[in-house]
Parts: structure tokens; sequence; C-alpha cells
């Protein structure tokens, strides 16, 4: 694909610690603090743990290596990327544009509650924020989820307004080791945790050997199927794959970058957060709640971690606020990476400047993002989803783009990689100037076969298929 592309001036990473830097920071958002420990603690702990390990050094790590090399090889952000690779894929860019372009109107509206929290430790209210109702008060406050959405969103677009070197890459370079430093501190904290239950004492410890050893224990094989497409569900948000992010930030890579190498690096800094936010959350809850805490599900951190810290006293308003520091800096990084997708297709479709594209995007969300608060309240309704859940607005946009969308994209990329273009097509990116891709024959095999079979299977199960079934035998 030699073209003059080079010649057009492209934003870029300077080098390969921005890039590394930056693609860990959208990788390791709310999806790594906030949905891993309670699908690791739902799923069996260390059965779920080892799961996803496999399956990020596997099925993860095929399509992270598709998006970026796509992304690097293109020079282009998702939808002008797969018209160069085929026009009659161009749709694929398009479905691609889709899934940012919802998620951003939910992502925001999460972030907005992680600084409502924050506010309310550094006002030293955690005793407030504990009680059981402040949550749903909050977000069912029409002005109030609005103000601290809108409070998320201009952080987030302000680093995406200064551009990939001077916005995302220069905050990433000082957020990521922050974000990484602050986990390890509450991470062992927790381990130290001890709580005596009517003469029933629970400990860190034991918390903690629940989360790593595998407990197959009652477990069929019907279970584990569902910790399995868990797990690979878990792996769209913690990659940011299928999303066209990773294609867009593969774009601003620099040639001389040695892609198996970065790329390995941002697979361990993921799975290693995504483990110390398990290990730092799952036992704290165990702790003080037990094995009943575990079924907190996605109310974790706002409902359950704030009772944790209630019951520490003092202290607990010191690390409730070092712990939403810490998750702010995790859903920022990932937000302003589906805001710099939308904002780069813009650039690239419309050929404006990024302030005007930044400017544009973030106005319409921002409207798209209010309309969602008011899901909690003005526009309050409930809807059965496909895969059985029951939920309002922020539920049918986060079901819309994260279990239909997001395997469909992905679905159809192997198929295109794998099957159209043929993997070659892949591997000649990844090994340009000579680097050494190790994982190639691994990589052939599940971007032709695995990966799209898993994919359609963890389809299936969201669109409600098994459920089905088993209601026709039962």
């Amino acid at each position: 694909m030699s073209n003059n592309l080079e010649s057009k001036k492209k934003s870029s990473f300077s080098g390969t610690i921005g890039f590394v830097l930056a693609s860990a920071g959208s990788a390791v958002g709310l999806g790594n603090i906030w949905r891993f420990p309670y699908l690791a603690a739902q799923g069996g702990g260390g059965v779920f743990l080892v799961t996803y390990i496999v399956l990020a050094l596997t099925f993860g790590f095929t399509l992270l290596t598709t998006e970026v090399a796509i992304g690097r090889k293109t020079r282009r952000s998702p939808i002008e990327a797969y018209e160069m690779i085929s026009k009659k894929w161009k749709f694929l860019g398009y479905l691609s544009f889709i899934i940012p372009a919802l998620i951003i109107t939910y992502y925001t509206v999460i972030g907005g509650w992680v600084v409502k929290y924050l506010v309310t430790y550094l006002c030293f209210k955690g005793n407030a924020a504990a009680d059981s109702s402040f949550f749903t008060s909050f977000i069912s406050s029409p002005v109030s989820s609005i103000i601290f959405m809108l409070i998320f969103f201009a952080l987030t677009a302000f680093i995406v307004y200064n551009g990939v070197e001077e916005g995302i890459e220069k905050s990433s370079k000082w957020i990521m080791p922050g974000l990484f430093i602050l986990i390890m501190i509450i991470a062992i904290y927790s381990l130290f945790l001890k709580f005596d239950d009517n003469g029933t004492v629970r400990t860190g410890w034991q918390g903690f050997l629940h989360y790593i050893i595998p407990s197959f224990k009652g477990m069929t094989v019907t279970g584990y199927l569902e910790i399995l497409l868990s797990a690979m569900g878990q792996l769209f948000y913690s990659l940011s794959v299928a999303m066209g992010i990773m294609i867009t930030y593969g774009s601003y890579v620099k040639k001389d970058v040695n892609l198996p190498k970065s790329l390995g690096q941002i697979e361990f800094f993921d799975t290693l957060i995504a483990f110390l936010a398990g290990m730092m959350i799952i036992p704290a809850v165990y702790v003080f709640f037990g094995m009943d805490g575990m079924s907190a599900g996605p109310s974790l951190i706002f409902v359950s971690l704030p009772k944790v810290f209630q019951s520490m006293g003092f202290m607990g308003q010191i690390v409730g606020i070092i712990f939403f520091v810490m998750v702010l800096f995790a859903a920022l990084t990932s937000c302003v990476s589906i805001l710099e997708t939308l904002v780069a297709n813009c650039i690239e479709v419309a050929k404006i400047s990024r302030k005007k594209a930044c400017l544009t995007v973030t106005s319409i969300a921002m409207i798209l993002a209010a309309i969602i608060c008011l899901g909690y309240s003005v526009f309050y309704f409930e809807v059965k989803l496909p895969n059985g859940s029951v939920g309002q607005l922020l539920d049918i946009a986060d079901y819309l783009s994260n279990s239909f969308l997001m395997p469909i994209v992905a679905i159809l990329t192997c198929i295109l990689i794998g099957w159209v273009v043929k993997p070659q097509w892949i591997i000649d990116e990844i090994e340009a100037d000579g680097v050494k891709f190790k994982r190639k024959k691994l990589y052939i095999i599940m971007v032709k076969y695995i990966a799209p079979i898993l994919l359609f299977i963890l389809l299936l199960q969201s669109v409600g298929f098994f459920s089905l079934i088993e209601k026709l035998f039962s």
C-alpha cells in the first residue's frame, strides 16, 4: 500500500514510550478498575483470572495486533483505513465509528459519577457517600448528574483539543505512572485488612486467596462457558479493541517502533493493572461483607466500597480520596482515547482542523450524554434487553455498543484480514525493518479460525440465543 500518505502531515507519538503509555491508558479504564473485579469475584476467582490471562495472550493479542497494524500500515483512522484495505469493506469503518460515538455518551456520565464521589470525599463527607440512598439520589438528580458529567467531559476535551503529543501523550506520561502507584498502595493495604463479624474473623489475605486460587467446586460445563464468555467480553473493555481506538492510535505510531515488543508491553501492563484492581477490591469487599459482598456487580465501586471506606474510620476518608483520584485517572485516559478516535475520523473525513473537529464532536456528544443522564430521572423507563438484563438509556447504549456491535466489528475484521486480504498483509507490517514476529503462527491460526468462532459464540450469547434454546428445551 505504497502511496503518498506519508507526505501528508500526520500527528504521531514521539516514540515507543508515548505509544505504550497512551495505549495502556486507553486500555486501563473503568473496565479494569470497576468491571474486572466483580466479574472475577462472580466467576470463581482464580478460574476467571486464569481464563482471562490465557485469552489475553491469544484472543486479545490477535485483535490488538490486527488493529494497531491496520492503523500503522494505512496511517489512517478507521473509516478511511478500512476503505484503503478494500473499498467494499468501507462500511466496517463506519460501524467502528458508531461504537465510540455510543460509548462516549454514557462513559462520560459514569466519569461524572466518579468526579462526584471524589468531590464528596475531598469534602470529607465519606459517611454520606456510604449511605445506601446516596448513589440513587445523585443519579436521579437531573441538574447534579449533568453538571458533574460536563466537568468530566471538559477535562477530556481539553486533553484531546491539545493534540497527540502535547495532549494525549504528555498527559499519559504523568497519569499512568501515578495510576499504577495508587493502585499498588491500595492493593497492598487491602491485604492487611481484618474484620471481626460476630466472632468470625475475615482477613484481606483470605479474600486474596479466593481471588487467585481457582475453585471448580460445583462448576458445570455451562457455568464455565459463562465465565469464558464473560472473560472474552471483558477483553473488549480492557484492550479497547473493536471500537476503532487502536486503529487510530496505531496510525500515530512511527515506522521505527518495534510493534511486537510494544504490543507485548501493552498486554502486560493492562493485565497487571486488571490483576491489581482485583487484588485491591476483592479482599476489601470480602473482609467487610464476606462472600455475599462479591455479588454486588456493577454497583461495587459506587455502593459497596464507600461502606468499606466508612468502616475504616477517618483513614477511610483518606483511602476514599486516593481511590477515586485513581479511578478518575483511569476513566480519563480511556475517555480521551474514545474522543480522540471520533475527532480523528472527523478530521480525515470532513477535512477540518483538530480544534474545529474537537469542538463539534464534544458539543454533540455533550447533548447526547445529558440525555443519558436524564435517563435516571426525566426520561426514566425500563426495557428488557436480549441478553436477559433490564436497563435504562445508559444500559441500552452500553448493550448496543459492547454486546452487539463490538463482536460484529471484531468478527468482520477477522474475516477481512484472515480470508480476504490474508494474514500476511498484517504480518508484513509487523515485520517491517526486520522485526521478528515470534507469535506469527499463533496469530494466523487465531485470526482465521479460533477468534471468529469465539466471537460468534459471544455474539450469540449477547443476543440471547442460548437462553432461548434453553427455554425451548426446558
